[in-house]
């Protein structure tokens, strides 16, 4: 009885997302431009901190900017491997949405 009230309900929801209609496609092209948007983002922070660090005699500031700059590079990365990251862990796993999105944003 347990398996037929908690089970049930949640496996008539694992393919909602696949069956609805331009959905795993709009969701794919939202990680696609949110991870272009990011790399965009990473390389204007990083020639930023690098202009900035030109001008800049202070020991800490540069301290300062170098870790902005690498905290921007860790965040890009992250970024970049967490789409593939799901997608295999995903249908290793057997999630309903890695089997129908592509998050693999190349």
């Amino acid at each position: 009885m347990l398996s037929i009230v908690a089970v049930d309900p949640v496996l008539a929801q694992d393919s909602v997302v696949c069956d609805a209609e331009g959905l795993p496609d709009m969701i794919s092209g939202f990680f696609q431009i949110t991870t272009a948007l990011g790399i965009m983002g990473l390389v204007v922070v990083w020639q930023a901190d690098s202009l900035v660090e030109m001008f800049t005699m202070n020991i800490e500031q540069k301290k300062s900017l170098k870790q902005h700059k690498r905290a921007a590079l860790k965040s890009a990365v992250i970024l970049v491997i967490l789409g593939p990251l799901y997608t295999v862990a995903g249908a290793a796993m057997g999630l309903p949405l890695a089997e129908c999105v592509n998050l693999v944003p190349w």
